[in-house]
């Protein structure tokens, strides 16, 4: 069976080729590089330098003969698509309507979409929320996550194309970019590593859910085949602060540290939570690696690629 990974040498995707591959996958990679890395491309697959924003990526993914895409590109910095929302709207609409039309044309088994729980839903209503709950998201990232689901469904009910749609929570885990916006995980453990306080925007009081690579990587290898179009949201149901996070990690350092508070930014969430309840009752699939666990092994991780202070 052939793969696609659109963004296969970024944080997630990169994880997901190597776990393709592993399960017999002939997988291709295609990544523009802008927060990919190529070295982490495994060295099994085919790897296309491409930028999804070009067009003629519909006839690349047509030509390239795919049964599944996994299309995890993205513009992921939710504080530069309120700066620039037409920027964020060039690459994760536009980007990926292309995908969705190189999939038609291409007559792909199924298309899976990484989109985002954590910012689909806006100020939740409830928490946990299930995925009935309505969609209110205060970010252009945000907006542009609904808006791929709407046109998924689109081609889905015009062109027949079979697709799931992944509402991922905070996923974190090694290989997560500290460089970004997106992760504080990994951008607190540089930081610690560094011998550097870490900054925390607003009180720190804001939660989110923190869900480990492998079980986003397991979550995407149980829709492959599922023959309804659904999204189902990816997380634990749990909430946890950033300063509670913070603790944790600085439990690991023998309490070394002292947050650093800045202002709030724009459009971020104050609290989110993800009921997983749907998708352990279709394909049973729930998080296996609890927090702390999870955040041993990652800091184990950047120990060993980032350099301590």
């Amino acid at each position: 069976m052939r793969a696609l990974v659109i963004g296969g040498a970024g944080f997630i995707g990169s994880h997901l080729a190597e776990t393709l591959i592993k399960k017999g996958f002939h997988v291709t990679v295609i990544d523009n590089l802008s927060t990919g890395r190529k070295e982490q491309v495994p060295k099994d697959a085919t790897f296309i330098y491409h930028d999804i924003t070009d067009p003629t990526t519909i006839d690349l993914i047509a030509e390239g003969n795919y049964d599944y895409i996994f299309h995890q590109a993205a513009q992921m910095n939710l504080r530069k698509s309120v700066e620039h929302p037409a920027w964020d709207a060039q690459i994760n609409i536009i980007g990926s309507l292309h995908v969705l039309e190189g999939a038609v044309k291409g007559k792909v088994k199924q298309l899976i979409f990484a989109s985002s729980g954590g910012t689909c839903y806006g100020e939740q209503q409830h928490y946990p929320c299930d995925e009935t709950h309505p969609l209110n998201p205060i970010s252009p990232y945000g907006v542009a996550k609904v808006s791929v689901e709407k046109y998924l469904y689109c081609y889905a009910y015009n062109y027949g194309l079979s697709y799931v749609a992944l509402r991922y929570a905070n996923v974190y885990g090694p290989r997560q970019n500290p460089h970004g916006e997106a992760g504080v995980i990994a951008i607190f453990a540089q930081k610690m590593l560094q011998g550097e306080n870490p900054v925390i925007f607003g009180d720190g009081e804001q939660t989110r859910d923190f869900v480990y690579i492998d079980d986003v990587i397991e979550a995407n290898l149980r829709v492959i085949n599922y023959p309804e179009n659904v999204a189902f949201n990816i997380g634990t149901g749990i909430e946890t602060s950033v300063n509670e996070i913070f603790r944790l990690m600085n439990a690991y350092f023998d309490n070394r540290f002292q947050p650093v508070y800045a202002p709030p930014k724009k459009g971020e969430l104050r609290r989110s939570a993800l009921s997983y309840q749907r998708i352990y009752k279709a394909l049973q699939w729930k998080p296996k690696i609890a927090l702390k666990q999870g955040i041993i092994k990652t800091l184990q991780w950047f120990e060993k690629h980032y350099a301590t202070a």
